[in-house]
């Protein structure tokens, strides 16, 4: 069974019809996923630019990854698409909730698909990807009002598979790419219904 997943708005938000105009922060029983900041740019840089974090990535993600990598892209992608279609996130123990270990973003839009993460590898095994995912994807169908998300990863990234699995995730086609590591060649698109997200979370008791 997965952390159980709450979601909690840590401020008022204003829905127009069923889009968000910026990212509300979202707690679980351990972590706080907040709105990125320009001062994680050091700690988003040490968790990210890992090859292990960075090789199941699409190839225009560059490798070695650039030093002061991270706040160039906090400065000119994250923070200015904030709530623009774009919904990012730094995920954050409540124990420590200052310091980014990983990120989370959701797309109004595939493209190609409508989510993607990263977690840095000392804060793998401890299922808080799981429960990060599961704060993002109710948000996307709650409170934005999805009916149906895309994902990926690539093929022989289990882990991230995995993850999809319990979510109630359904395969629905294999395809060529380019990603960083050249030992991958493909990648799996998942579809994940409103209803079936439902389902699952029922089944599970959450």
């Amino acid at each position: 069974m997965t952390q159980p997943c709450t979601v909690r708005l840590a401020f008022e938000t204003h829905v127009f019809g069923t889009s968000m105009d910026h990212t509300p922060n979202l707690e679980s029983e351990r972590l706080v996923l907040r709105p990125p900041v320009m001062a994680d740019g050091p700690s988003y840089q040490r968790h990210f630019a890992d090859y292990e974090v960075i090789r199941h990535l699409y190839a225009r993600v560059p490798w070695p990854y650039p030093e002061g990598g991270a706040t160039e892209w906090l400065k000119n992608e994250i923070i200015p698409k904030q709530g623009q279609g774009v919904w990012s996130w730094a995920i954050c123990e409540k124990i420590a909730p200052d310091i980014m270990i990983g990120g989370i973003e959701l797309k109004r839009v595939a493209s190609p698909t409508n989510r993607g993460f990263w977690l840095g590898r000392s804060y793998w095994g401890r299922g808080y990807m799981t429960e990060a995912v599961n704060l993002v994807t109710q948000f996307g169908f709650e409170s934005l009002g999805f009916e149906r998300m895309i994902f990926d990863n690539a093929v022989g990234n289990d882990r991230s598979a995995r993850i999809k699995v319990r979510q109630g995730c359904r395969k629905i086609r294999t395809e060529k790419a380019q990603l960083v590591d050249p030992s991958y060649s493909e990648i799996e698109i998942w579809e994940l219904t409103k209803d079936d997200w439902l389902a699952n979370q029922k089944e599970q008791g959450i």
